[in-house]
């Protein structure tokens, strides 16, 4: 009796297993979206007012204004593999309190040096030659609308998914 029952379980599982319904209606194409990244070093000085300004059409970069902007500093190398910090960064030096920190539109970043202390007082090891990755992520503006509570109670198999344009 039970081989008999194992034979059928088994039978059964084949049998399922095989089974194969038509195809269903192919989806929409995906979007290919791949962030963009620049690569800049500057030199910080009392003339540029302890600031860069980076703008993206000199490197053929598109950002719209719902896009992500993110800036890391080089921090340095270990081996042949650098190593980047994310903007902001803070460093506690001898004088003070030093900021490196970003702010962005999507025609321009501005990479600025901030301090408790005044900036001309910093050695070079701070200011000259500092590298900058700047990563252009693209976003999309969510337009759902909802409260806090109808995403707390929000069925995500319900979720329509969104109709990317750019």
């Amino acid at each position: 009796m039970k081989q008999l029952l194992l034979f059928l379980a088994l039978s059964t599982t084949f049998f399922f297993s095989s089974c194969e319904g038509d195809p269903g209606p192919p989806g929409p194409p995906g979007a290919d979206f791949l962030g963009q990244v620049i690569e800049v070093t500057v030199d910080f000085n009392q003339a540029n007012n302890y600031s860069q300004f980076i703008n993206f059409n000199d490197f053929g970069v598109e950002v719209f204004e719902s896009d992500v902007v993110l800036v890391y500093l080089l921090e340095g190398v270990d081996g042949d593999v650098d190593i980047w910090s994310q903007l902001p960064q803070t460093y506690f030096v001898e004088q003070g309190t030093l900021l490196y920190t970003f702010d962005h539109t999507f025609f321009d970043t501005k990479i600025f040096l901030d301090a408790n202390f005044p900036l001309n007082t910093l050695g070079s090891t701070f200011t000259n030659d500092q590298t900058f990755r700047i990563a252009v992520v693209p976003a999309e503006f969510a337009d759902a609308n909802l409260t806090m509570e109808q995403l707390l109670n929000l069925d995500v198999n319900m979720i329509e998914t969104p109709n990317i344009e750019q």
